[in-house]
């Protein structure tokens, strides 16, 4: 038998939990067949969801859960210590899961990889980053920082370029993917202090197919396949293109249906905007990776269904199956060694 990648479930995590995550699960067990599920949460609630007993899906009682409100991630994390999230944080610390996946709230998950999972030597400050859907069909773009760190400062942005560069190459299998700078124009000269001092560090890097700066206007253009960016503006910039995706599908929808002809028509193209629709579909990329520590830890939306988190289940298997946390910390070891030559 084939080596099983083991991976953590947070099953109390997330909007519609826990009946849709443990439906995911059972959904990925039965999708990718070199996968065990271990689901970390209240076992009689887990229980009372599972379509089907299964070898590969153990459970772990849990008898806390961080809501998704949390005022204070960090509190919740060193407080609430029988927690599902922060049991399942532990395991894939010590090497019983190979990686985890949740749905609850980015800022404890967030917290309990930087303090619980620990962050790579090599690493000055964890990343969170999420797959964009682009316009480009089959094609996506990483936007690497989206919110795990909110402090602006050159080296970041520049590491988190170089986080994604490796993510890119030994995830997602481009050989040399593009980059560029999420800034407020694309001339060279734009930004402030820090945004100007990371293009010189990126033009500066020959390992970097860097591009030069790109505006949020062109996020999901598909352009470049990692927008670099300081957490404090990608997750502003993240959540505006969301937001305006959601909005634009609500206005067209409206507009189509305030008149006999508006139906008519959407009638006809209603094939057409399932397609566009599926184009931009968030919900098949798996979630955003936290790039960074010590163990592959993927956020999927607090909004996740069944499907969501089986696609978030194959993005955890996939960054274990490439190793692509040996990679990272080589790669970033060595840049280290040089920059204290």
């Amino acid at each position: 038998m084939s080596k099983l990648f083991k991976i953590g479930v947070d099953a109390m995590g997330g909007d519609n939990a826990p009946a849709e995550i443990v439906k995911g699960a059972h959904l990925a067990i039965q999708t990718y067949a070199d996968v065990e599920v271990t689901l970390f949460g209240r076992e009689e609630d887990i229980k009372k969801h599972l379509p089907a007993n299964d070898d590969r899906i153990k459970i772990v009682h849990c008898e806390d859960v961080i809501p998704m409100d949390t005022p204070d991630p960090a509190m919740a994390i060193r407080r609430q210590k029988e927690s599902s999230l922060v049991i399942a944080s532990k395991a894939v610390k010590k090497g019983e899961i190979d990686a985890l996946v949740s749905a609850g709230a980015t800022g404890a998950l967030i917290a309990a990889g930087t303090l619980l999972v620990k962050r790579l030597k090599s690493v000055d400050r964890p990343a969170l980053a999420p797959l964009l859907p682009t316009v480009k069909k089959g094609a996506t773009t990483i936007l690497c920082d989206a919110g795990a760190t909110s402090e602006t400062k050159a080296s970041f942005i520049y590491q988190n370029a170089k986080l994604a560069d490796i993510y890119a190459k030994t995830v997602l299998g481009i050989k040399n993917p593009t980059i560029g700078l999420l800034n407020i124009g694309t001339e060279d000269a734009k930004g402030g202090t820090e945004q100007v001092e990371a293009f010189t560090l990126l033009k500066n890097d020959s390992s970097l197919n860097f591009l030069g700066n790109i505006e949020s206007k062109s996020m999901i253009s598909g352009e470049v396949d990692i927008i670099a960016a300081d957490g404090y503006a990608g997750n502003i910039a993240l959540k505006a293109v969301e937001g305006t995706a959601k909005d634009i599908f609500a206005l067209l929808k409206a507009e189509i249906m305030s008149t006999t002809k508006g139906k008519m028509g959407g009638l006809l193209l209603k094939k057409t905007f399932a397609n566009i629709k599926e184009l931009i579909n968030p919900k098949t990329v798996g979630g955003a990776i936290l790039l960074g520590i010590g163990a592959p830890v993927i956020k999927s939306p607090g909004s996740s269904d069944a499907e969501t988190v089986m696609y978030a289940i194959g993005h955890a298997k996939k960054a274990v199956q490439n190793d692509v946390i040996e990679k990272i910390d080589a790669a970033l070891s060595i840049v280290k060694e040089n920059a204290s030559e």
